[in-house]
């Protein structure tokens, strides 16, 4: 275990307000070669999953579709804590949150728009109630993680 896990864990709690509030989160999938692969999206923390969108075609579909083992992280950056006696010193206060887990495209058309929606609550709460296009509910992808591993810890 880290030495900040050890310390400075965060609660359960604590984790599910930081994915609620959090605007970005890093999908980390492996490619078909075995590298790595990390990207910045949008997403939901809705019924216990992290959800996401975008393109039906794609790297990181292709990924997904591959080898459904993925890992999901956020954070903030509350300010940063300078040295007294040199930048070395210099300490970042955050909070952050690493979950493993797998993943799947969501089939469901009813559910998936369901969470679609949940995205418009999170990202365009002025659309809120406004019906989807089917058109644009039918050429988005939606990625659901089921969340097998989370923890969290923070630096203050």
């Amino acid at each position: 275990m880290q030495y900040r896990m050890k310390h400075f864990q965060l609660t359960e709690e604590d984790i599910k307000k930081l994915l609620q509030r959090a605007e970005t989160g890093r999908l980390g999938t492996i490619r078909e070669d075995g590298y790595p692969y990390v990207i910045s999206m949008h997403f939901v923390y809705y019924n216990g999953k992290i959800y996401l969108h975008g393109l039906p075609k794609g790297q990181k579909i292709d990924n997904v579709n591959h080898n459904p083992k993925v890992c999901f992280e956020v954070n903030e950056l509350l300010g940063l804590q300078p040295g007294e006696k040199n930048a070395c010193d210099t300490e970042a206060i955050y909070n952050s949150v690493v979950l493993t887990g797998t993943a799947q495209i969501l089939s469901d058309a009813l559910y998936k728009r369901e969470v679609l929606n949940k995205l418009v609550e999170k990202y365009t709460p002025q659309f809120v109630g406004k019906e989807l296009p089917e058109n644009m509910v039918k050429g988005t992808a939606v990625i659901e993680i089921l969340v097998e591993k989370c923890t969290g810890k923070y630096h203050k």
